[in-house]
């Protein structure tokens, strides 16, 4: 119960970053808004993904030199983990942001969602890394016996994204580049705390 339930809402929580945009985005920009996050969506989901797999990974690789208690073989292995999800964070942005527009035409944008799904796309690739990196570490820091630190640092980005969606969507009439913004500022807020 001590691990699963901070895990469990983590992932809930993961999972509301594209609710609130959704929820915000519909009322601020409307549908065709709505389509754009959705044809984004994909990217996250392959981001989360990979993020996952070195998290896990690292983590399970953590736990066994921790058993074991070879702690030189423990850093080594959180290391190379932190440096991989960070090689694959850079690389996942740059591909994303040269090749931003096969990429929205293979997950189906059309005329009417193109310019929208940019316009999220564009700022969604910039929190990529930082997503990764978080993402990761909140598996290691599970692993390392503090679920509730690493359910708080992704509550907290998922608060600041709810805050600043509607202050970016509606007050400053930013639209769907407004909750991009604030997604990523949660992103950003969740990396540093994991680190």
């Amino acid at each position: 119960v001590k691990f699963a339930i901070p895990c469990v809402i983590s992932l809930v929580v993961n999972a509301l970053y594209n609710i609130v945009d959704q929820i915000f985005i519909g009322w601020g920009v409307g549908y065709l808004g709505n389509g754009a996050t959705n044809i984004v969506f994909p990217i996250t989901i392959i981001t989360l993904a990979l993020a996952v797999l070195v998290g896990d990974g690292g983590a399970a690789y953590l736990s066994l030199k921790l058993g074991e208690g070879d702690m030189a073989s423990l850093k080594k292995g959180v290391g190379n983990s932190v440096v991989m999800v960070t090689i694959a964070g850079i690389a996942l942005l740059v591909i994303t942001l040269v090749f931003m527009d096969p990429i929205l035409t293979l997950f189906g944008a059309t005329d009417a969602l193109r310019p929208y799904a940019e316009e999220y796309g564009y700022v969604i690739a910039i929190g990529l890394p930082f997503t990764m990196i978080s993402t990761a570490l909140n598996a290691m820091i599970r692993a390392d016996g503090s679920p509730k630190f690493a359910m708080f640092s992704m509550v907290l980005g998922a608060v600041i994204n709810t805050i600043f969606d509607p202050i970016f969507i509606f007050a400053l009439g930013m639209g769907v580049r407004g909750a991009a913004i604030a997604t990523v500022m949660g992103q950003v807020a969740s990396f540093v705390v994991s680190v």
